[in-house]
């Protein structure tokens, strides 16, 4: 295993407006450079990994003894060279070079490169183009026939004499290793890329979208000759659930999760039990405004989890056409809704059958 991984981080990234170069900024809870990183380690192909940059301040001191640092150029062509020339001492057989501006690619990739050169001598991954492409030559356009265009990514792999010999030889600055191939007439493998294996540009490349969640909670005594409505369902059932509205634990519960997302309090601030005008409420018209206040700030629901907790009715009978009601009130797939029967082993109010609880877990996002 003499395989050597050159990582360039060491771009002055123009197009991404930032204080600090992009490949420094956090990108799933780690600077972008660091995902590259920590795939190699975790392929075990490497003997050592070579981090091209051009501040050393910038990086923590606790990275591990076979990742190695090393000053790049003022172009991405100055720091490979940079880097194939430093680690020749180390007379490796193999290179990747990858741009760390990728930190999606897959340790997959990275052991099917390896292998694949076994057999040649330069292997690029590629993606095929989603869109149509336009050339313009002064006034002319001209339609590119998409079918024959390879958008190539990183990493690339490369037999290191190689790749080697023509980046000493070669005088101009290139997009990348693959282009001293072409422009030598010498053959590449071209290998099916992944799509998630996208460069980072622009800042909006790399913005995340927040996950907010929520929990909510929900008990009601059982009283005699009351309906018992679960979920907007009515449930056949000898008692119903106690409260200034129907009692429905399911569907305050949900509330409460959605407002504890959001950061809205909580629901007896918007439908307090000291005002008659909500006495005997339906919870389904409770829930109405909360989901109104969510389209509003653009949220939208990604799951519900539930935890009906009584020991009679059994939940099992009623789950699906609860399910089914949930989804129509909310307005979303029933497959986002999860519903499970809890019981007490006969302990407490609700294990004597005097109360029905409800607990819910939610998460939420939202729209750009």
């Amino acid at each position: 295993m003499n395989n050597y991984f050159i990582i360039l981080a060491s771009g002055q990234s123009k197009r991404f407006n930032s204080k600090k170069p992009k490949q420094f900024n956090i990108y799933k809870n780690k600077p972008l450079f660091e995902h590259s990183i920590n795939k190699a380690l975790r392929s075990k192909l490497f003997k050592k990994i070579i981090l091209v940059i051009n501040n050393k301040k910038l990086i923590k001191d606790n990275l591990p003894k076979n990742v190695l640092i090393i000053k790049g150029g003022n172009e991405r062509s100055d720091s490979s060279l940079i880097a194939l020339k430093y680690i020749k001492k180390f007379k490796p057989n193999n290179v990747l070079i990858h741009d760390a501006a990728r930190p999606n690619f897959s340790v997959n990739l990275l052991k099917s490169l390896i292998n694949l050169l076994k057999n040649n001598k330069a292997i690029v991954p590629f993606i095929k183009s989603k869109d149509s492409i336009k050339f313009k030559i002064k006034d002319q356009l001209f339609n590119l026939d998409r079918d024959k265009l390879l958008l190539t990514q990183t990493p690339q792999a490369f037999k290191f004499k190689e790749l080697y010999n023509l980046s000493i030889k070669e005088k101009n600055k290139i997009q990348d290793e693959a282009t001293l191939f072409i422009k030598n007439d010498l053959k590449i493998k071209f290998i099916k890329g992944e799509n998630f294996n996208k460069k980072i540009t622009y800042k909006e490349d790399i913005k995340e979208t927040k996950i907010y969640y929520g929990v909510g909670f929900d008990i009601h005594r059982l009283i005699r000759g009351k309906k018992l409505f679960l979920g907007g369902v009515k449930v056949p059932f000898h008692s119903g659930l106690k409260g200034h509205s129907d009692g429905d634990v399911i569907l305050h519960a949900i509330i409460d999760a959605l407002l504890g997302a959001i950061r809205k309090k909580d629901i007896g601030t918007f439908f307090p039990d000291t005002k008659n005008k909500f006495k005997n409420i339906r919870s389904t018209n409770m829930l109405k405004p909360i989901l109104e206040i969510l389209n509003k700030n653009n949220f939208y629901i990604n799951n519900l989890d539930i935890n009906l907790i009584c020991e009679k009715p059994k939940i099992s009978i009623y789950r699906n056409k609860i399910i089914k009601s949930l989804s129509n009130l909310l307005g979303i797939d029933k497959d986002l809704i999860n519903l499970k029967g809890k019981t007490v082993e006969k302990l407490g109010l609700i294990g004597k059958e005097e109360a029905i609880a409800c607990e819910v877990i939610t998460s939420i996002n939202k729209y750009d």
